[in-house]
């Protein structure tokens, strides 16, 4: 057993990728090797904070190139992967599918192939200690008709948009190639992250940022759906804990018990505004007079929900945040982060990509 684990990471400069390594570089003696292709949501500031720690490499990598997989596996020679790159926006996938199905499916169909690869090469201890853990989502599971109803690791997938439908295939592709090849593989699914350091094209950032604007705040349909929060450092820790601890071939679902409608969370965020930073905007008192309700999204799922017992009962994890704090430092992080924010919307992130290679 390696105490201090090299733990290749894909997908590590988006959102959730860049919170799991800065858990892992600041929190443990783990080292990571970060893989990331860099599309539009992957963000070298959001690593600024590790990334001259000697623990810590970067390699601009398409998962979908297997020769550029195969050389940093055998490179790196890592004892873990925890796999999030993906493709992850609804709206992205219902206007354009094909980089959902080709990063999605096609990317992890080779980043299985090529680990199963180096795996059957490593010697017996290697292989027992090896651990290739899948990143997915609760989208994968559909929709919750039932008010009471949870999604537990048992719940038939029923996919709604593209995306779902594209990470549902990409867990099924991890599980057959588990019982087929026996590669030691772990999936988890998890609800909907918020946090620090979020791409501003998703809920909370773009409320948070639209309303500091005096922009409207656009709310889907009539802003009834239902969501179960979990922060994304409570996220990023469950992560951890599933890649040492959980149990070859299972599933773990991470939820993070904060079941909210859309219309609540927007609420709340403005009257966190309202009292740290009054609205003065063109006549504006409440911020929650630039709430604007828009088309809904087609096939938009209605409701979901995380039965988190399994995780909890057997890796004795349990979120830490509860939406009333975890909504609070977001919101706080948002405003005191101004630069990292201003070169997200304004695209000088993928500029120089902060010398994107560090040895």
């Amino acid at each position: 057993m390696i105490n201090n684990k090299k733990i290749l990471v894909t997908g590590g400069a988006g959102f959730i990728g860049s919170a799991v390594i800065r858990h892992i570089i600041k929190n443990t003696n783990h080292s990571v090797i970060n893989v990331d292709k860099l599309t539009y949501a992957g963000n070298l500031e959001s690593l600024i904070s590790i990334d001259s720690d000697p623990r810590y490499i970067f390699e601009q990598i398409d998962i979908c190139s297997a020769k550029d997989i195969k050389r940093v596996l055998d490179q790196y020679h890592p004892d873990i992967i925890m796999h999030l790159a993906a493709e992850s926006h609804v709206d992205r996938s219902i206007d354009g599918p094909s980089e959902f199905i080709n990063t999605n499916i096609v990317g992890t169909y080779i980043l299985l192939e090529e680990t199963r690869n180096y795996w059957t090469g490593l010697d017996a201890e290697e292989q027992r200690d090896f651990i290739f853990h899948h990143v997915s989502t609760d989208e994968v599971y559909g929709d919750l008709e039932d008010v009471d109803a949870l999604f537990t690791e048992s719940t038939p997938y029923a996919p709604s948009s593209p995306y779902s439908a594209s990470k549902a295939s990409s867990d099924h592709l991890v599980r057959a190639w588990q019982r087929t090849f026996k590669l030691p593989t772990l999936i988890t699914n998890c609800s909907n992250n918020y946090g620090p350091y979020q791409f501003p094209e998703k809920l909370i950032p773009l409320i948070i940022l639209n309303a500091l604007k005096g922009k409207h705040l656009p709310i889907y349909g009539n802003g009834m759906q239902i969501r179960d929060w979990l922060f994304v450092d409570d996220h990023a820790r469950a992560l951890l804990n599933v890649a040492l601890n959980g149990k070859i071939g299972e599933t773990y679902n991470i939820g993070g018990h904060n079941e909210l409608k859309n219309i609540d969370v927007v609420k709340m965020i403005c009257r966190i505004l309202d009292d740290l930073i009054p609205s003065k905007h063109n006549g504006i008192e409440k911020y929650e007079q630039l709430i604007t309700y828009v088309k809904d999204r087609a096939g938009h799922d209605f409701r979901y929900a995380i039965d988190a017992a399994k995780i909890a009962n057997q890796l004795n994890w349990v979120p830490v945040e509860t939406f009333e704090s975890g909504i609070r430092k977001t919101v706080d992080w948002y405003m005191e982060n101004a630069t990292w924010c201003e070169h997200v919307q304004d695209g000088s992130y993928q500029g120089e990509r902060l010398g994107v290679i560090k040895e």
